[in-house]
């Protein structure tokens, strides 16, 4: 069953140890793999996608196992397994890629970039979980999973993801989430979810001094999921040698809430770390294979 919705491009299908992820492509040029977050669909990239596509950018957006088009039914969920599936849809793409993963998904990211470097030429993280929150409180992350257990996960996710959109919401939110909720009600993916949530990102945490990559830290300046959003930037960009953007009015999804904003940041880091657009490879050679 196809997801209502998809973007435009048509759906294609990794398959991978217990089932198939999810993804689609457009345009030329080097490549761009969009990886979303914890509950969401890749067609939050809908507005960024082809905005980097008209760019001169391959772009790929891509469902988390157990999300979106992706089947359900795997053994694993989250961080790691998500880091998995980046590599293998990478070395099924056949070029490396600058990564642009949102939430859990920058998590992800971090730790293919550190496993497989080989794949990763660049990151950009959009309020980015890569690491554990430092006062984490047990109490909370139990009534958390409590919550977004199977039988009222949909219901509970539907109250909360407008607080995540905090600040400008996309124009067609309403029709957005109606769709990410459906994916949700169908047979086992409420169970997908659920178990997603219970990832943590203390793999993401031990992974950042292995990344050499280029990497581009993007933060809503309104993201609840943050204390200080500014500050968790600004902690990851140090960590990482990387440049940090915040992004006005924005919440948790700058992607979609700010698309222009957004992208102008990542076309400007791409082209800054030679991965533009004009005669180039996500690798940063030109077509002879020398460094710009």
């Amino acid at each position: 069953m196809t997801n209502r919705h998809s973007t435009d491009a048509a759906t294609q299908y990794l398959t991978v140890p217990g089932g198939t992820i999810a993804f689609d492509e457009r345009g030329s040029g080097p490549l761009l793999l969009l990886v979303p977050g914890m509950g969401d669909l890749r067609s939050t990239y809908r507005f960024l996608a082809p905005a980097l596509a008209a760019a001169g950018y391959r772009v790929v957006t891509t469902d988390l196992r157990g999300q979106g088009d992706s089947s359900v039914g795997f053994d694993s969920y989250g961080d790691e397994a998500t880091a998995s599936d980046i590599s293998a849809l990478l070395r099924q793409l056949d070029a490396p890629a600058v990564v642009v993963g949102n939430s859990m998904g920058a998590g992800a990211a971090v730790i293919a970039a550190a496993e497989t470097p080989e794949l990763v030429a660049g990151l950009v993280l959009v309020g980015p979980f890569v690491r554990e929150p430092a006062s984490a409180n047990p109490l909370l992350k139990f009534v958390m999973r409590i919550l977004m257990a199977r039988p009222w996960a949909a219901a509970v996710w539907k109250g909360y993801l407008p607080k995540l959109y905090a600040g400008t919401k996309p124009r067609d939110f309403a029709e957005y989430r109606d769709a990410v909720i459906a994916a949700l009600h169908r047979p086992g993916y409420a169970r997908a979810f659920s178990e997603t949530t219970r990832t943590d990102h203390v793999k993401a945490g031990e992974s950042l001094a292995s990344i050499t990559a280029p990497t581009l830290v993007v933060m809503g300046t309104n993201d609840p999921d943050f204390p200080d959003p500014h500050a968790e930037a600004d902690w990851i960009s140090c960590a990482l040698s990387a440049t940090t953007v915040m992004i006005e009015d924005a919440g948790h999804y700058p992607q979609s809430q700010q698309p222009e904003q957004t992208a102008a940041a990542i076309l400007e880091f791409l082209s800054a770390s030679g991965f533009g657009a004009s005669g180039r490879d996500a690798s940063g050679l030109n077509p002879e294979g020398h460094r710009a």
